[in-house]
């Protein structure tokens, strides 16, 4: 029977969810150059639009809809089949059609989070072409393999709660292979661009902040004491990475930034979004303060000594964190916080950690794999990159037509 409460709970979460691809813009836009910035804005913007259109169309059916293989069915597209009534199988006690947009919202989250490394230097055009065959190929199968009926990963076990695996290692990797392809931004080694509105940046971080609330405790699928759980210690690991990461710069650098303390609480609430729903308090606490440590190390010494132009660490941070999220998962989790979960090595199971170490790896290697392929197809038929006179003017103008500031400091 559906239930009002759990299936308004899972509406409003839907939209906090749909809330963070504008909020990530804001993210993403503050740390871009500012003749870069409308690029930012006009990609995730289209990005709900396009992928919105592609879920009901046959996202959601190649995800979500149940059989055993490489992707879902085919009997939901354009929603045939997905009605008002609940889906026991997903979620007993809120319309199928309440499940089906909930999880639209990650489906386009995800592929937004790889704007971050191609930041300033991708023709608008084959943004959408690669936006659109990533979507069906990469996001549908390993969504299906991680949370759908019939799921392979799923069938083992792995433990995947809001996404650690489906949206962050995924759109992580991603980010990886399209940065060490499409090659630096123009005069990098000469010009290191600093954010131009870290106001934004700030904006951008509250409002995923507020947003991850519908993320992870949304993931219960009912307003019941699982969802108070998730969103108890999204909100604690969180903090515990903002202040981390601060107290990393002090002592590294001399000085705490609100950049950085921003970078800290994305990371902590990418760590613990696999683990949101299986782990308590303390074990969150421990999974915030040290994802810092781990992303700090990606995005100051790894990703310089290597020298790829991740642009806005979407792998340094989304990846990166989302591993040590997946693998914390497989170390805290616990049956006394979710029954239908499993013990992690900490609590007796070592098997689960290496049922994330699989899912950790498979993710990395598939998505990895498709990324470059789908890439090398349209830069085949289309060229990926913009020219070097249209980047020095910037992808406002020369994408847009428009500009972000009408009057220059």
């Amino acid at each position: 029977m559906i239930n009002a409460g759990d299936t308004a709970w899972v509406l409003m979460s839907a939209a906090l969810v749909l809330l963070m691809t504008p909020a990530l813009a804001f993210f993403y836009g503050g740390m871009v150059r500012r003749k870069n910035v409308l690029s930012v804005l006009m990609q995730c913007f289209i990005i709900m639009c396009v992928l919105s259109l592609h879920w009901v169309l046959i996202g959601y059916s190649i995800s979500f809809a149940p059989a055993q293989g490489f992707w879902g069915g085919f009997q939901w597209l354009g929603l045939n089949g997905v009605g008002l009534e609940p889906y026991a199988d997903y979620a007993g006690t809120v319309p199928h059609q309440a499940f089906m947009i909930f999880q639209a919202m990650f489906a386009i989250i995800t592929p937004a989070l790889i704007i971050g490394a191609f930041a300033e230097r991708m023709k608008f055009s084959a943004f959408l072409i690669f936006t659109l065959l990533w979507a069906t190929f990469v996001y549908g199968p390993l969504c299906h393999w991680v949370w759908g009926i019939g799921g392979w990963l799923r069938n083992v076990g792995a433990l995947d709660f809001a996404g650690g695996t489906v949206v962050h290692i995924n759109a992580g990797i991603a980010a990886l292979v399209t940065a060490l392809i499409l090659g630096k931004r123009s005069n990098l080694d000469k010009n290191v661009p600093s954010p131009h509105n870290m106001p934004f940046v700030v904006l951008g971080t509250g409002l995923l902040w507020f947003g991850w609330f519908g993320f992870n405790a949304g993931s219960a699928l009912a307003a019941n004491g699982l969802a108070v759980n998730a969103l108890v210690v999204t909100n604690t690991a969180a903090a515990a990475a903002g202040l981390s990461w601060a107290f990393i710069e002090w002592i590294h650098n001399g000085k705490p930034t609100i950049f950085g303390a921003c970078s800290g609480a994305v990371a902590g609430l990418v760590a613990v979004t696999p683990a949101a729903g299986f782990v308590s308090v303390i074990p969150a606490i421990i999974i915030g303060l040290f994802v810092s440590v781990f992303c700090f190390i990606a995005v100051t010494v790894i990703k310089p000594r290597f020298g790829y132009d991740d642009s806005l660490d979407a792998f340094g941070v989304h990846c990166v964190g989302g591993i040590w999220g997946a693998l914390a998962t497989g170390l805290f989790a616990s049956k006394l916080v979710n029954p239908a979960g499993a013990d992690g090595l900490f609590f007796g199971n070592p098997r689960q950690f290496l049922v994330q170490l699989l899912a950790v790896g498979v993710t990395i290697i598939y998505t990895g794999v498709v990324t470059l392929v789908i890439y090398k197809i349209v830069d085949l038929f289309i060229g990926v990159r913009v020219g070097d006179k249209e980047e020095a003017i910037g992808l406002d103008i020369t994408q847009h037509r428009e500009r972000a500031y009408t009057v220059l400091e």
